[in-house]
């Protein structure tokens, strides 16, 4: 999620969601490091609970890393065995780190011994050529054998050669299998699932077999559905949302980081999708498209926004 989950997204996330864990995208340990840390890892205190997603290869800088992450009050640090692009692999981390779980286990170890908060894992289940039956026991076992806390599985393989990003998202098959019998292998390990899951429905089935369930573009792209996951966590019927609150909140939060030197656009971009499925949804995309990039856009871009839509009437499609 590189350049989506940043902190103005997950700020509107939790305004539909007071539940569910946040994560950011993936920071480098690197940058984390030696980069403007307050733009990188800076968050609001209403996103709680949020988990830090590093990514990188040597124990020392991840422990680093992972230190500076804990100092700024995140809940949780996650270790990136999954993203396939090209900036991974010339780095020799994200998915790359499949074929070699011992260097995913010195990791481990080296972020726990210098962090209270859990550190977890998120994997892919092989790459490339690999057998995922070997491949995906080799990495959990080096993983829980270092003291992660948690395993998360993007239920297909990565090809790092041949496939780009967003081809590797879509074009392994899926093998949420491989997945519930790793569950069944572990059962006093917490192992959560991710891939192409896009309703909460979707996510009820996959908790009969394993312990979580992660969302990422679907989430993203009809950021509404989080409006539903406290009340399917809490098993009560959804409440229907406050539009006009949420609006509110969001057009003066935008108006804060504009005053702040910001723009509008850093905010609504992650909003495009809201409203997905109600008249008045594509007009309220091309306002957002065409005038939050404007010099001097403000929150009540979002306003004006917002008042193209018709609440009362939801399709199938916006």
């Amino acid at each position: 999620m590189i350049d989506w989950t940043d902190r103005h997204c997950r700020y509107f996330h939790r305004q539909l969601t007071g539940l569910a864990l946040l994560y950011t995208e993936m920071i480098v340990a690197d940058a984390a490091i030696h980069g403007d840390r307050e733009r990188l890892l800076g968050f609001d205190g209403s996103e709680h609970p949020v988990a830090l997603q590093l990514g990188g290869s040597d124990p020392e800088k991840l422990a680093r890393a992972a230190e500076i992450g804990a100092g700024f009050g995140y809940d949780e640090i996650n270790l990136n065995v999954g993203c396939p692009s090209d900036r991974v692999q010339s780095g020799t981390f994200g998915a790359c780190l499949m074929k070699t779980p011992d260097v995913v286990a010195a990791g481990v170890a080296a972020m726990k011994a210098r962090v209270s908060v859990p550190v977890t894992v998120k994997c892919r289940i092989g790459v490339d050529d690999q057998d995922t039956e070997t491949a995906l026991d080799a990495l959990a076992d080096a993983a829980w054998s270092a003291g992660a806390d948690a395993l998360w599985v993007h239920a297909r393989k990565a090809w790092l050669q041949g496939l780009s990003p967003k081809e590797n998202r879509e074009i392994p098959p899926l093998d949420y299998d491989r997945v519930y019998r790793l569950k069944h292998g572990n059962p006093d390990r917490f192992i959560g699932i991710n891939g192409g899951i896009v309703t909460l429905e979707e996510a009820r089935r996959h908790l009969e077999h394993v312990d979580g369930v992660m969302l990422g573009r679907a989430a993203y792209q009809n950021p509404a559905l989080l409006a539903d996951v406290d009340a399917f966590l809490e098993g009560v019927s959804s409440q229907p949302v406050d539009f006009d609150a949420l609006i509110e909140t969001m057009a003066d939060y935008a108006d804060q980081h504009i005053a702040r030197g910001g723009r509008l656009s850093h905010v609504t971009r992650h909003m495009i999708g809201l409203f997905h499925g109600f008249d008045g949804a594509r007009r309220y995309r091309q306002i957002l498209s065409s005038k939050a990039t404007r010099p001097g856009a403000g929150g009540d871009v979002l306003r004006e926004a917002f008042a193209a839509v018709d609440l009362t009437t939801k399709r199938d499609a916006a």
